[in-house]
């Protein structure tokens, strides 16, 4: 169940959990900058779906390149973001994944026009 607030525009990527929790979840991941592209991972497209039980908090991404040499820090900084933003009760997981494959579609209209596409 994809949760929504009324006014409120959607985090760009499927979110499941309380409504309270989404905008801060969804600019906590903003924060994380993938630093070969100097955007974040969100305007990047690399968020799939956040899923937030009552004990945890489940992210599934990828990257833009199964070979990302950064995937590792990316992945440590969104659990950083996450842990600095969540109660200690909650546990974090990421899940790195490659299906769908990323491609260009998914980027932000803003990350498009940075890159000049």
């Amino acid at each position: 169940m994809t949760t929504s607030t009324p006014g409120a525009a959607p985090p760009p990527f499927d979110y499941q959990g309380p409504i309270e929790l989404r905008p801060a979840i969804a600019a906590a991941l903003d924060r994380v900058v993938d630093p070969e592209l100097a955007l974040s991972i969100v305007d990047v497209g690399l968020i799939y779906g956040v899923h937030v039980s009552a004990d945890k908090v489940r992210v599934r991404m990828t990257m833009t390149s199964c070979a990302c040499p950064v995937a590792g820090t990316i992945v440590e900084e969104v659990e950083d973001e996450l842990d600095r933003l969540l109660a200690p009760s909650y546990s974090i997981e990421v899940e790195l994944c490659w299906e769908p494959a990323w491609t260009p579609e998914r980027m932000s209209e803003r990350a498009r026009r940075f890159m000049g596409w």
